[in-house]
């Protein structure tokens, strides 16, 4: 698989390292001190592009390599407001594309488990339930992508809850996410049902970015050769 990685920060290098252990090949790499050679010709030598840079230059990124007949797995988040044009712009072009808030299969199993738990809390309304996400203090989106996808599964599930906030909160109706940046952690979601009698509590931390970087790499090898809309639901079936 020839895999052009747009945005070559720590993300991108993890990528790249295990890419190349898994004996594929990295023929294109940009970052904001090489955009002169993010062309199209460039991009056309890529059987797939991972694209991880950031919410600014997110859509344009994803838009040229789709001009460039090159389909996209893209894990930057905070510009999701346009997914709708992301979408209809990748059916237009015919291409693939295939976004994820985290990429790691823990993860992505922790999504599956969280609808689980959600739907059982839901008929225990004395249980209030809250976030929290640290990241390292490079993060620049707050809450993390993740811990929105978290968020919206449980306001789908538990009908009290009409919205999230980015703090704390004593609105009954509104669902905390408290976001903490701190040194170098990779990634750390929890959540928390908590009662007068007791709380139930689940987390997920990362160790490192291996485990991004390996559902990224998934993704890209589902991704090739398809058509339109795709998600890690695709990818692992969960």
């Amino acid at each position: 698989m020839k895999i052009a990685l747009i945005g070559y920060g720590k993300m991108g290098k993890t990528i790249e390292e295990i890419a190349i252990a898994n004996g594929d090949e990295v023929v294109l790499k940009i970052s904001i001190e090489n955009t002169e050679l993010f062309t199209t010709d460039n991009i056309k030598q890529a059987d797939v592009a991972i694209e991880f840079s950031s919410p600014e230059s997110a859509v344009e990124n994803i838009k040229k390599c789709f001009d460039a007949g090159v389909p996209v797995v893209c894990g930057t988040t905070g510009w999701l407001k346009q997914y709708d044009e992301i979408k209809e712009y990748c059916n237009d072009k015919q291409s693939a594309f295939l976004y994820a808030s985290n990429f790691s299969i823990g993860v992505n199993l922790f999504f599956a488990l969280n609808k689980y738990l959600a739907d059982l809390m839901s008929a225990h309304s004395d249980y209030n339930v809250s976030m929290e996400e640290i990241h390292h203090t490079q993060k620049k989106d707050a809450p993390s992508g993740t811990a929105i996808t978290l968020a919206e599964q449980v306001l789908e599930r538990i009908r009290t809850k009409k919205s999230w906030v980015n703090h704390e909160t004593g609105d009954a109706s509104e669902l905390a996410i408290i976001s903490k940046r701190e040194g170098n952690v990779p990634g750390i979601h929890t959540i928390k049902y908590d009662s007068s009698t007791d709380f139930i509590e689940v987390t997920h931390s990362a160790y490192n970015r291996k485990g991004f970087a390996n559902g990224a790499l998934l993704a890209a090898k589902f991704i090739v050769g398809k058509k339109g809309i795709f998600s890690m639901h695709d990818v692992l079936g969960v």
